[in-house]
């Protein structure tokens, strides 16, 4: 097991040790704030498969985790009003469908954009997965239907099969668990040879073309896995808060998720974990101080950008093993 290994493990552990305390002392608002670190996360870790393993600096990602996000609240919505969706299918407030739901209709719209994007790369691929991700935000925006800007509330938190979803600890326990279950597939992915590929990818993709692999397939392949998990977490976001916005597909959001990555180790197990721990503790700790917290989370990224590239996994557990 290696250094890295034990302590993404600590972390993990220790998040959700974190919410059982907070539970024993009553405050249920830190079991929510527990909630949406395993839910940035988790979105964190979806991207990570793209940037962390396969070099593909995605600035459209928040199109995912939108689309996760309304997946759960368009389907809630019917679901309450007991109005038929398209071709007159039933609206549902299970979670389960509507993760299944999300994810495809991610992994659809990622096919689409990684097909066009993934022929380029550098600032191209970031221009293209911006432009994408903001046609979806002006999309939402100008979607009456569903709130437009204003957004679309989720009257009653959706259902988990034998769960009290209400409860805030089984609601935590339920984002914590597919947390690790996005932490493993991480960790699969990068220890598999399909992760080897998509690695040696990113360092020389001539080299890895002239051993009979196609980048193409590998990286499009990656970026639809990496959809697929973020809109999952966009969908535990919407419940969390039981309330979706086009602030979701927001650039902002997607500019989000890479800082979560940076700050806590890109390509590392649980560096996007890491990174979503200090940014929500310090919206916590300076947002009620002041309104420009944003600030000295700069301050903080620049720091890790100059002085330790590999974030706080990198400060714990040292330099990363490249695939």
């Amino acid at each position: 097991m290696t250094r890295e290994t034990v302590f993404s493990i600590v972390i993990v552990i220790g998040l959700l040790a974190a919410a059982f305390i907070a539970q024993a002392m009553g405050e249920t608002f830190y079991i929510t704030l527990a909630t949406r670190m395993a839910i940035l996360g988790l979105a964190a870790t979806g991207l990570n498969i793209a940037l962390g393993l396969g070099g593909l600096v995605s600035f459209g990602h928040a199109a995912f985790f939108g689309i996760g996000g309304y997946a759960a609240g368009i389907l809630a919505t019917h679901a309450f009003n007991s109005e038929p969706l398209l071709f007159g299918l039933p609206g549902t407030n299970q979670m389960i469908v509507i993760w299944i739901t999300g994810a495809i209709a991610a992994a659809l719209v990622a096919t689409l954009i990684g097909l066009i994007s993934l022929r380029t790369s550098g600032v191209y691929f970031i221009m293209i997965t911006l432009a994408f991700a903001q046609m979806i935000y002006y999309f939402a925006i100008s979607w009456p239907a569903y709130g437009g800007e204003d957004g679309l509330s989720i009257y009653v938190r959706n259902a988990f099969p034998g769960t009290n979803t209400l409860a805030p600890m089984s609601f935590f326990l339920i984002c914590f668990g597919l947390l690790v279950i996005g932490l493993i597939l991480f960790a699969l992915i990068r220890d598999s040879r399909f992760g080897a590929a998509l690695q040696a990818g990113r360092q020389n993709e001539t080299r890895l073309a002239a051993v009979g692999i196609g980048p193409f397939r590998i990286r499009l392949v990656a970026f639809v896995l990496s959809a697929m998990m973020t809109a999952l977490a966009g969908a535990l976001f919407a419940d969390l808060n039981r309330f979706v916005s086009p602030s979701m597909f927001s650039w902002h959001m997607s500019g989000e998720l890479i800082v979560l990555i940076i700050i806590g180790g890109v390509g590392r197990l649980a560096g996007p974990l890491a990174g979503a721990i200090v940014y929500v503790l310090f919206e916590f700790a300076l947002g009620g101080i002041t309104e420009h917290w944003q600030f000295f989370l700069g301050l903080i990224l620049l720091a890790v950008v100059l002085f330790a590239r590999g974030g706080v996994m990198g400060l714990l557990a040292g330099r990363a093993r490249h695939g």
